[in-house]
C-alpha cells in the first residue's frame, strides 16, 4: 500500500452564481436584516466546515464562525465585487480562525537539515478500494488531531490552497517552517490512519 496522494483525493467544488450573491451583499450594505439572514446560509456551513479544520474543536469552531460573521456584516461596505462574495468571506473567515490561533501562541517549527526523514513514506492504511469519500474522512478525521501548528499549515496548504510562500506571509513564519509543518503533517496523519487500522 502506498502513502496517500493529498493532491489527488480533495477537489475543488464549483464557482457560485456571482451575480445573485452580488446582489445579496448590495442589500447587506444596506443594512437589510432579512439579507444578511440569507447570506449567513448560504455561507455558514461551508464556513463552519472551514473554521473546523482549522480550529480542531466544535464549540471553538462555532465561535470564531459567529464572531467572523459579524466582522463580515462590519466590513460588507469593503466588498468591492471584484472577487466572488464567497472567496471575500472565506479570507475573513480563515483571518479569524488563524487570528485566535496566534492567541495560543502556536509553536512553530522551522525547516531542517534532516527534514527528508520526517517526510511521509511507507503505507498508509488509504488503500485503492477505498472510495474517494471514505479517504476524505479519515483524512479529515485524522485531522483533528493534529497540533495546531501542523493542522493550520495542512488545513491552508491542502484544503485552501494556499501556497507556502502566501502560508508564511499570512502566519508571519519562514517558508521553511510552513514546509516543515506540513510535512510533519502528513507524516503524523499516515501514523494516525496506521494506528486506526491496528486497533481495527
Amino acid at each position: 500500500m502506498e502513502a496517500f496522494e493529498t493532491h489527488v483525493i480533495f477537489k475543488k467544488k464549483p464557482l457560485p452564481d456571482y451575480q445573485q450573491h452580488f446582489e445579496l451583499a448590495r442589500k447587506c450594505m444596506d443594512g437589510d436584516r432579512r439579507a444578511q439572514f440569507e447570506l449567513y446560509n448560504l455561507y455558514s456551513r461551508a464556513m463552519f466546515n472551514i473554521c473546523l479544520r482549522m480550529m480542531g474543536r466544535r464549540e471553538e469552531a462555532e465561535d470564531v464562525l459567529q464572531n467572523a460573521f459579524v466582522d463580515i456584516f462590519r466590513k460588507i461596505e469593503s466588498f468591492r465585487f471584484e472577487s466572488s462574495l464567497g472567496a471575500w468571506i472565506k479570507r475573513i473567515v480563515i483571518n479569524s480562525c488563524i487570528n485566535e490561533l496566534k492567541r495560543r501562541k502556536i509553536e512553530w517549527v522551522e525547516m531542517q537539515e534532516n527534514l527528508g526523514a520526517d517526510l511521509v513514506s511507507g503505507s498508509s492504511l488509504l488503500t485503492d478500494h477505498e472510495s474517494d469519500k471514505i479517504r476524505i474522512r479519515k483524512i479529515r478525521e485524522a485531522m483533528h488531531q493534529l497540533p495546531d501548528g501542523y493542522r493550520v499549515v495542512f488545513n491552508l496548504y491542502l484544503m485552501e490552497g494556499y501556497d507556502h510562500r502566501e502560508i508564511s506571509q499570512i502566519l508571519g513564519i519562514s517558508e521553511g517552517a510552513s514546509k516543515s509543518q506540513y510535512s510533519r503533517a502528513k507524516k503524523k496523519i499516515n501514523m494516525i490512519l496506521q494506528d486506526q487500522s491496528k486497533a481495527g
